[in-house]
């Protein structure tokens, strides 16, 4: 069943509690990427622009729960959104207590109240029911758009959205979106269905690997967690990135892999270094990696391997990088996947869903965010669903 949206109540005069995921990078208190701002502008104006009375809460970092920690204050971003909006942002020093509840209070038709870092409480991580019904007795309406934490069972999560009773809990239109591009995509997909799967761990993938062999056609295995499985198969990796207590599951799925629709394909070649810098020593080499090497990106026999199949795609799911793409030269592979995967969806009708975390930086990077179908704004929260998980945070939402 679909969820209600922010779209479908009645928002003038009422106080709308809106969790966010403003966890933006700050260096020296200045935000240098804005973008989880920017994404939630949408369910944002909604609110203000029909009158309602917005009440914005995330959280930021991962501080102690021990109270204010400055760097992790959510200031810089109240401050971000007032200047993208044209209007004051009003801040509060706290997520709870007296002085929070008078302000919200006191908010008038349209205007904005940021609460500071609801993770400075421990509350938050541990899903406390009392901590959650002091920010549920400020709201009238409930909305969440923080698709990032949509994974988790936060009190701004889970444990507000019960304390809200009967009052309205709806989706804003950014979760809207990630619940369409993920959930609905991967199980209605048209085929051929590929996923491209990398990054450093087998473990971070290891759910999403088992749960998709039955639904794509093909996995494309890159990044570190190649080499484990590399490894599986009594391939020499040198000293390349491995997880030696997953060698067992990798070869377990390998030697599984034809009692499922997928067909998995590993790199043939590989770019190694001597270490992981960019002014190391660099060659190019075919199946095994010799000692003293270390496998940092797919090779280029690779990439022409990958493009065929991504060319033939008509839904690609892609999570995790083909390397070490914050370091040049090992920046190539991950590069022309993305290319590919561009290519499939202007030219080939193909859609394409960028799983957050690294790959939706890379995608940034690279210049090529526009044009894909969807990028996730949500790394963990996105392989979750991958793995087929049910999220609490969405389930407590109204249905339409």
């Amino acid at each position: 069943m679909a969820k209600k949206t922010i779209a479908d109540v009645d928002v003038k005069g009422k106080r709308v509690l809106m969790r966010v995921d403003f966890n933006v990078p700050l260096h020296d208190g200045k935000i240098t990427d804005d973008r989880r701002i920017r994404m939630a502008l949408e369910s944002i104006r909604s609110v203000i622009d029909r009158g309602g009375r917005l009440i914005l809460a995330s959280h930021l970092g991962r501080p102690s729960g021990a109270g204010p920690e400055p760097e992790f204050s959510l200031k810089p971003a109240a401050e971000r959104l007032g200047e993208i909006l044209g209007q004051p942002v009003q801040f509060a020093s706290d997520c709870v207590g007296e002085p929070v509840k008078a302000l919200a209070l006191g908010l008038k038709d349209g205007q904005v109240l940021m609460l500071e870092n609801v993770r400075f409480h421990k509350a938050e991580k541990t899903g406390d029911a009392k901590f959650a019904q002091q920010m549920a007795d400020m709201a009238d309406i409930y909305c969440n758009d923080a698709f990032g934490t949509a994974h988790r069972d936060d009190a701004s999560m889970v444990a507000v959205p019960r304390a809200m009773g009967a009052k309205p809990k709806v989706v804003g239109f950014l979760m809207q979106k990630e619940i369409q591009y993920l959930k609905e995509t991967i199980e209605k997909p048209r085929h051929p269905f590929v996923a491209v799967l990398g990054g450093a761990k087998v473990s971070d993938k290891l759910l999403a690997i088992r749960s998709m062999l039955d639904r794509v056609d093909l996995l494309l295995i890159g990044g570190a967690m190649a080499y484990t499985f590399m490894l599986a198969e009594g391939k020499a990796v040198g000293k390349s990135r491995i997880e030696p207590d997953r060698v067992a599951d990798a070869k377990k799925i390998l030697a599984e892999i034809g009692h499922y629709k997928a067909r998995i394909l590993l790199p043939v070649d590989h770019v190694c270094g001597q270490a992981f810098a960019a002014n190391t020593a660099t060659r190019i080499v075919e199946e095994t990696i010799p000692e003293g090497w270390m496998g940092l990106d797919i090779g280029p026999r690779t990439v022409f391997k990958y493009g065929e199949e991504l060319a033939k795609a008509k839904t690609i799911i892609w999570n995790g990088p083909m390397g070490a793409f914050e370091v040049q030269p090992f920046d190539v592979g991950t590069k022309e996947v993305a290319l590919a995967i561009v290519r499939a969806t202007l030219v080939g009708g193909a859609t394409s869903i960028i799983g957050g975390g690294d790959s939706a930086a890379a995608i940034e990077q690279f210049g090529l965010a526009g044009s894909v179908s969807h990028v996730s704004t949500g790394g963990g929260a996105s392989l979750e669903m991958l793995e087929g998980k049910k999220f609490n945070s969405v389930e407590l939402l109204d249905e339409k």
